[in-house]
């Protein structure tokens, strides 16, 4: 490790102390968000309606691995964590390694893991835990503006690593996601939410 490699790493936490004192989760968001907006996609996390909205269809009893693509700064983490049963696992997958580091930091569940990683290695993230499938896999991934085939390769991967009766979970401001997911899924359903900065079109792609 070079000593401009060192410094950047010894700087993500002082970084992080210093949004979250000033903004909160949304400092840290917002920053993330600076950073590589192609990948973050919004400039606020998602409001309670659409956590609300997007998490009730989960059957939480059979739930044992949940995957969320793109977390943030855990904006549906509690929310997923509160909801599953105590033999039940949260994996997140991020790009954004001071997302990753603040997750790690500020969620103590020992359920949850947070991985540094691209969601197109999903399955073998998911076997280096421990698991074969997941039961649901969540995403507010701006599949509008990835890089061309990243999409796709994301979405495919999603459809092998969830199990019979599971479902992909998607949350977007363009109807991008949920065409991609009507792709690989034989059953999408969709909705929308207003209350959210911008309003949400949500979508579940079921694997019957």
């Amino acid at each position: 490790m070079n000593g401009n490699e060192l410094a950047e790493q010894r700087g993500i936490p002082r970084l992080l102390n210093r949004l979250k004192r000033s903004f909160g989760p949304a400092g840290v968001f917002f920053r993330g968000f600076m950073d590589n907006p192609r990948m973050v996609g919004a400039i606020m996390p998602s409001s309670p309606m659409t956590v609300k909205a997007m998490l009730d269809p989960v059957d939480w009893q059979r739930c044992k691995l949940f995957v969320e693509y793109g977390p943030g700064v855990g904006t549906f983490c509690q929310p997923v964590l509160d909801r599953l049963p105590r033999d039940g696992e949260l994996l997140v997958i991020d790009t954004n390694p001071m997302f990753i580091d603040y997750l790690r930091r500020t969620i103590t569940d020992s359920r949850f893991h947070a991985v540094l990683g691209s969601a197109e290695d999903v399955e073998d993230i998911v076997r280096s835990i421990g698991h074969e499938r997941a039961d649901y896999v969540l995403s507010g991934l701006p599949f509008s503006t990835l890089p061309e085939g990243v999409g796709p390769a994301i979405a495919a991967a999603t459809a092998r690593v969830i199990r019979k009766g599971g479902a992909f979970l998607t949350y977007q401001y363009t109807g991008s996601a949920r065409d991609l997911t009507a792709r690989y899924f034989p059953r999408v359903e969709s909705g929308y939410v207003w209350a959210n900065i911008p309003p949400c079109v949500l979508a579940w792609g079921w694997q019957d």
